[in-house]
């Protein structure tokens, strides 16, 4: 990962973005696939993408989209103690939050907090504890009162994200908060950026960054029906299964290094599924495999049923920790989906339709 790419991600990592208040960090990334792009739009709730027209005629469009929203907490209640409480923005975990920092987002500038964490001593002696429950979580920003509060600038409704930022564990691995998904906005981008520059491209490109991917890909449903594309490939995170304490036999064998997946089943079309794996084999990159029984768990599920249906295919990136503050990748994984994808865009053709069954 080339020293400007890099300090990119880490600039778009260390906005904060949580889920229905995205606009920082979508600025960042319309800023940055600008002078690479034909057009940069955004929508009224905040999906921003980008396009690459192509130099063939009759083109196929393909979408490449990733979520720009990450987990936090929201303002619930302010006590007349001064204390806050907080309610989760998407999967935030009750589990790792004791102790930590956060930072409410407000129109001037982030309020530091601290969730609250009796001390050991205090705590009742010879009886197990259990994870806290959501709402006997409390923030503490060294107030004595409401009135206090709420003269720093802090209401009910205000968002908040851990303060953690992204830090290198070694050259090749990454920790930090936010890398769910932001990693993604970062390889489309890239992807977006090199095609960019090629004299032929047998596509036309749309590089879509949505809003409110954790709480149900309602930015990905609204933005993908405006934008209408033949054929798209979701970028998201994966569990990495290969630390302490995960059965294999329960979730699956994918390792944290050991390339991008390429999932299976459900909303991931066959034919599409077919050509990544072409491309993989052509370009001689690892991947790994997953599968869906159900659902994907990403903005695939609500893409793929747009309109009249649109051929689509997950590519994920090993993760482990995943929406805690170590979020943890390889950084050969994010390389290697970036090189995927654009290996796909440049396999497209006129006439490519994907279709399943073909009737004689």
């Amino acid at each position: 990962m080339p020293l400007a790419d890099r300090a990119f991600l880490f600039d778009l990592l260390a906005t904060p973005s949580p889920t229905g208040f995205e606009a920082a960090g979508q600025q960042k990334w319309a800023a940055y696939v600008k002078p690479h792009a034909a057009t940069v739009e955004a929508d009224a709730y905040g999906n921003v993408w980008a396009v690459v027209e192509a130099t063939e005629p009759d083109a196929p469009t393909v979408l490449l989209e990733a979520h720009a929203d990450e987990i936090g907490y929201i303002i619930k209640h302010i006590g007349k103690d001064g204390f806050i409480y907080v309610d989760r923005i998407g999967g935030s975990d009750p589990v790792i939050a004791r102790g930590k920092r956060l930072h409410f987002l407000t129109p001037e500038k982030p309020i530091l907090g601290v969730i609250g964490n009796t001390a050991i001593h205090l705590r009742e002696r010879g009886k197990e504890e259990k994870a806290p429950k959501q709402h006997e979580l409390f923030v503490d920003i060294g107030a004595s009162s409401r009135e206090e509060v709420e003269a720093r600038g802090l209401r009910v409704g205000m968002p908040a994200v851990y303060v953690d930022r992204v830090a290198e564990l070694t050259l090749q691995r990454l920790v930090g908060r936010a890398l769910d998904n932001r990693l993604g906005g970062y390889v489309i981008a890239q992807v977006l950026k090199t095609y960019a520059q090629q004299q032929d491209r047998p596509a036309r490109l749309v590089a879509l960054n949505s809003v409110q991917e954790e709480i149900g890909g309602h930015g990905a449903q609204m933005a993908t029906y405006r934008l209408d594309p033949d054929v798209a490939l979701v970028i998201d995170v994966t569990h990495a299964t290969d630390s302490p304490g995960i059965k294999e036999s329960q979730h699956g064998q994918v390792a944290l290094g050991g390339g991008p997946t390429l999932t299976h089943g459900t909303v991931n079309h066959p034919a599409v599924v077919k050509r990544l794996m072409e491309v993989a084999a052509l370009d001689d990159l690892a991947i790994q495999h997953e599968s869906s029984s159900r659902y994907s768990g990403t903005d695939t599920d609500v893409i793929f049923k747009t309109k009249t249906g649109i051929p689509s295919a997950l590519i994920s990136v090993p993760m482990r920790y995943m929406h805690s503050t170590i979020e943890t990748v390889d950084v050969a994984d994010i390389d290697g989906a970036t090189r995927l994808m654009a290996g796909f865009v440049r396999s497209l053709r006129s006439g490519d339709t994907f279709q399943a069954v073909t009737l004689l």
